[in-house]
């Protein structure tokens, strides 16, 4: 399981899509908010990876969905985390 994760985190696709993501629901966020965006995104992109990637990773389906929302959720607050440090040095 702690195998899984790791290469979830450390997976350069997964990282390039999470800040896609953060950065469309920031230039976004007037009209449609920051949660349900990035909610919705850690969601797509735990379902598109395992759905779409051809891998000899036993794990199933569901539990490769289960980690890859935590690994996504994880990436996305050290990635706002990031963002919200360079806004305060630009102030």
């Amino acid at each position: 399981m702690m195998d899984l994760i790791a290469s979830q985190v450390t997976d350069p696709f997964r990282i390039g899509l999470i800040i896609a993501l953060i950065y469309t629901a920031l230039r976004t966020r007037a009209a449609t908010g920051m949660v349900v965006p990035l909610l919705a995104g850690i969601v797509f992109v735990a379902v598109i990876i395992p759905a779409t990637a051809i891998t000899s990773n036993a794990a199933p389906f569901w539990t490769q969905v289960a980690t890859g929302v935590a690994a996504n959720a994880a990436l996305l607050l050290i990635g706002l985390g990031i963002w919200m440090g360079i806004e305060r040095a630009r102030r």
